[in-house]
């Protein structure tokens, strides 16, 4: 799981999904993440003062790169290749910048992408829009956090099940 630029900075800059919603849909992939023992990165482009990463976030190091992709951050490709998985999911702001060069990328290099809409930001619908379809041309999928999530926990009776619904509820505050 990658989330991508999602600092404070940036993230108010979204013009298709609020900041609440991007913050609220990140946080609650966060705690799936950890609930689900799914390995996840942030990725931050630098800025003055830091990385600034949302409060929302689980608490990691970032790795901070230097260009559109987080695909040409070396390190960070390591760190995801050393997981040994196939399927990259991702999330942030923008979605015709980092989202769109990081998926094709993944793309090219034979991983299976997901783009979570509602925990990513574009510059306008319209761009948003030619972005997404790019990613899906090139083979990615482009879904939802509550939708991504239901489709690895099918039984909300179980005590990480439970965890999960609760989760998502947090979505519809």
């Amino acid at each position: 799981m990658v989330f991508a630029d999602l600092q404070d900075s940036i993230v108010t800059l979204s013009r298709t999904n609020s900041p609440e919603t991007i913050r609220r849909s990140a946080g609650v992939l966060g705690k799936v993440a950890q609930a689900l023992d799914i390995p996840f990165t942030v990725s931050v482009a630098p800025r003055p003062g830091g990385p600034g990463v949302i409060a929302e976030l689980p608490e990691t190091l970032p790795f901070v790169r230097s260009g559109p992709s987080c695909w040409e951050d070396e390190a960070w490709r390591e760190a995801i290749a050393a997981e040994a998985r196939k399927t990259l999911t991702i999330c942030g702001v923008t979605s015709e910048i980092v989202v769109l060069h990081t998926a094709l990328d993944a793309l090219a290099d034979g991983y299976d992408v997901l783009v979570l809409v509602d925990a990513s930001g574009g510059m306008s619908e319209r761009t948003e829009n030619a972005a997404l379809r790019q990613i899906e041309a090139a083979g990615g999928t482009v879904t939802s956090v509550a939708s991504f999530v239901t489709s690895m926990v099918r039984d909300f009776t179980t005590p990480t099940g439970r965890g999960v619904i609760t989760a998502l509820h947090d979505l519809m505050v």
